[in-house]
């Protein structure tokens, strides 16, 4: 191309077209379909750019677990809320994520999302409850908001409709009290790679701290219910369940476990000899783990191994228990039987799912060798019985139903019953030092054990009017003793005036 002035020089159109005035409709139409495949090339690459970045989108918002707890169980219509999240302060119902400008995020713009996701407050300023852990997903890269965003917005149909609102007992009703929680226990800052560490550890890291939120279930929390990060992993309470020890020890945590055994777990929640998942981890197998591709699930792994281990048990929880005959030897013996009513219901109830020996079959897990049976407390346990498993990994459901709240197609059972059967079990096939008392089961019935801020919240409003009146007793107590001060010396007074 000939230079003019060091510049490119433009060449006419009209020499593109030598015959051009002569054929003016033919040159029209030349450039009409130049500038047409233009088009349509243009048109073909940023629909197929916007696609990838929002497949990228669905396959992360999947690994951060969103429609679990976006999503109402029993057929919810997906990402529109309305799910109870039952935290130790009350239950705290989720919101309507789909693109409705009325009633979810349709409005938000992606600066907007970000800052819901990693700060906890929504575009109206008001803050979000860390049970949306964006304590975790601070971690998260721009680019991975990006996309979710790109996902939510343009692929999840637009849901018109309000879930609940989450009403939480005074003073954790305040919202605005979350802004001196963020300050004093919300890290902002973005995951960043340890360079002394291979890329897939550096990835299950990125998953295990950021996207799929690890720690917001299995660190235990401190006073104010922030995670204690000196325990990360080492096991915390969800009220009625209790998430496990997952950190590297060979005894309390995963150490013990091979890799295989691992993987296993993540994509089915199921692993003979070892465990089944139940409760929060079931729901996370199910909408979230079973997904993950084999790299990000590896990649899990090597990272879990990396961890601090934490010391706990002196057994691993798998190790208790063995095959008993004692259903089989007491059957029709009534009044023989220690713990003669635990053994009844064994018998009438749990035997002919987990079998005679409680060994279980392809369908229900053995009862020994089991770390719901051998754990150091006996919570999923008592949970599993109150409220059942139902856990679908592609197109297999583990189903056991529940014996307590809502158990309308079994026998309800009440909380001595849970007790004795727990202990029946207990002794037969899992950890023998464990003792349930009906009084444990009627706590994990209301939702667990209440951490002292909760304890505490029914004295926060009479504990608030009585500092306003000790506060108003004082300045009242402050003027009378100003107005009862003798007069200076040589001061006039009122009546010389």
């Amino acid at each position: 191309m000939p230079l003019r002035n060091g510049e490119p020089a433009r060449t006419p159109i009209a020499s593109l077209f030598p015959n051009w005035r002569s054929s003016g409709k033919a040159a029209l139409l030349m450039a009409g379909l130049l500038l047409g495949s233009a088009g349509t090339a243009l048109a073909q690459s940023a629909p197929a750019a916007d696609a990838d970045l929002i497949a990228k989108g669905r396959y992360l918002a999947t690994a951060a677990d969103c429609a679990a707890c976006h999503t109402a169980p029993h057929g919810g219509v997906p990402f529109a809320g309305g799910y109870g999240i039952d935290s130790p302060l009350g239950k705290i119902v989720s919101t309507n994520i789909t693109p409705s400008k009325a009633n979810g995020i349709g409005s938000y713009s992606e600066a907007d999302f970000a800052r819901a996701v990693r700060d906890g407050v929504a575009k109206d300023g008001t803050h979000l409850y860390p049970a949306m852990p964006y304590t975790a997903y601070a971690k998260m890269s721009d680019a991975d908001l990006k996309a979710i965003y790109a996902y939510l917005m343009h692929e999840v149909k637009p849901a018109e409709s309000t879930p609940p609102k989450t009403a939480l007992p005074f003073p954790f009703s305040i919202r605005a009290s979350m802004a001196v929680w963020n300050l004093l226990f919300l890290d902002t800052t973005p995951f960043k790679p340890d360079p002394s560490k291979p890329a897939d550890w550096n990835r299950g890291a990125y998953l295990a701290e950021a996207l799929a939120h690890c720690s917001t279930c299995h660190t235990p929390r401190n006073l104010f219910m922030a995670e204690d990060h000196g325990q990360s992993l080492g096991g915390g309470s969800l009220g009625a369940w209790y998430a496990p020890n997952i950190t590297s020890d060979r005894t309390a945590g995963i150490g013990g476990w091979s890799d295989d055994e691992l993987i296993a777990y993540l994509r089915t929640g199921h692993v003979a000899g070892k465990a089944q998942a139940a409760g929060p981890m079931a729901e996370a197998v199910e909408n979230s783990l079973q997904h993950l591709n084999d790299a990000d699930l590896k990649a899990l792994v090597v990272y879990l191994r990396g961890t601090r281990p934490i010391a706990g048990e002196t057994k691993p929880r798998y190790d208790f228990g063995k095959a008993s005959v004692a259903e089989l030897t007491l059957r029709g013996l009534p009044g023989e039987a220690p713990n003669e009513n635990g053994f009844r219901v064994f018998s009438g109830t749990c035997a002919a799912c987990h079998q005679l020996n409680g060994q279980g079959n392809s369908a229900y897990p053995s009862l020994f060798n089991n770390t719901a049976t051998g754990a150091g407390n006996a919570d999923n346990l008592i949970a599993t019985v109150l409220f059942g498993v139902r856990r679908t990994v592609g197109d297999k459901t583990a189903f056991m139903p529940g014996f307590g709240p809502g158990a309308f197609y079994t026998d309800r059972l009440s909380d001595q019953d849970i007790a004795d059967v727990s202990n029946y079990v207990l002794a037969h096939y899992g950890n023998p030092a464990l003792k349930v008392t009906a009084a444990d089961v009627a706590k994990a019935r209301e939702g667990g054990e209440k951490p002292l801020l909760a304890k505490l919240a029914p004295y926060a409003l009479p504990g608030a009017v009585a500092v306003v009146i000790v506060l108003l007793l004082f300045i009242g107590l402050l003027r009378l003793s100003r107005g009862a001060r003798p007069a200076a010396p040589g001061a006039a007074s009122p009546s010389s005036h």
